[in-house]
């Protein structure tokens, strides 16, 4: 496991990452996006070395033999589509709401640093910021109405402090990603925190899937910041209803932090052996 970058103000790292870091490039490889840093470093996507070393990979595979290419990729689009809304509001939620915390903290000199390095609002006035942001989150049509109530009221009942919104992040093992959120949750914190939508229930191996992302953006923001996240949290919102919520423990998160590491590394040897088996 890579050793921890020491940060003397976890705060202004936290900054410094919600600006893009690396340059995109959809050309130069036909297995998809990459990422290149100042000094040519180049880095794949999370869910790009997700979906490749995914134990769910054959059942996609059924399922988009099942239904076909052209419906299938209907269904991929409208699932992206409603994932972009609901996302999109939690962004608005979250972030207008720290504003309005932080300010007021500040103003009012409330603002307090835990043994963690992390600045934080009152949980109570960022509580009282969510639910003054709540009512003026943009309102979506209807396919994705739920899944946007469902998640933008389970972050209005739960989050007790927000870090970092929307943060990108990168690691030395060649990985790239942008993490939805570093929140505190129901006073504990921080958490590494990942939104997503589904109509249906997810599977086991899905749910790996996304913990297993959870891990990735956890031992990158460590190494990006020395920030060791407390936990991890997968908040899936459903059509209907509350999301179902999947929170993992400092060893849980652990777990899936070295998980990821061994997969990315069996994504990059499979990568290298294509490459080596084509040009020989």
């Amino acid at each position: 496991m890579q050793t921890a970058k020491p940060a003397l103000d976890p705060n202004a790292a936290l900054l410094g990452l919600a600006k893009w870091q690396l340059e995109r490039d959809d050309v130069s490889d036909p297995g998809g996006r990459i990422y290149r840093d100042k000094q040519g470093e180049i880095y794949h996507s999370v869910t790009r070395i997700l979906k490749e070393t995914s134990g769910s990979k054959a059942v996609l595979e059924a399922w988009v033999a099942r239904l076909g290419e052209e419906r299938a990729a209907v269904e991929r689009d409208t699932a992206a589509q409603r994932g972009t809304l609901a996302h999109n509001c939690a962004e608005y939620l979250l972030r207008t709401a720290k504003r309005m915390a932080d300010s007021t903290a500040k103003r009012r000199n409330s603002w307090y640093v835990k043994p963690d390095g992390l600045g934080r609002s009152p949980a109570p006035l960022t509580k009282w910021a969510l639910a003054q942001v709540l009512p003026s989150v943009p309102k979506v049509g209807i396919s994705a109405a739920g899944y946007r109530r469902g998640l933008i009221e389970w972050i209005s009942d739960n989050v007790t402090a927000i870090h970092a919104i929307e943060f990108s992040v990168h690691h030395p093992a060649g990985f790239a990603g942008t993490c939805d959120g570093l929140i505190d949750y129901r006073g504990k914190g921080p958490f590494v925190a990942d939104w997503k939508t589904s109509f249906n229930k997810r599977s086991e191996e899905l749910l790996t899937d996304y913990t297993d992302q959870i891990g990735a953006y956890s031992v990158a923001l460590r190494h990006l910041t020395g920030i060791q996240a407390a936990g991890g949290l997968i908040v899936v919102a459903r059509r209907a209803g509350k999301p179902d919520v999947r929170e993992l423990s400092s060893l849980e998160l652990r777990g899936a932090e070295s998980r990821f590491l061994e997969r990315c590394a069996d994504y990059y040897d499979t990568l290298h052996k294509q490459l080596s088996d084509t040009t020989s």
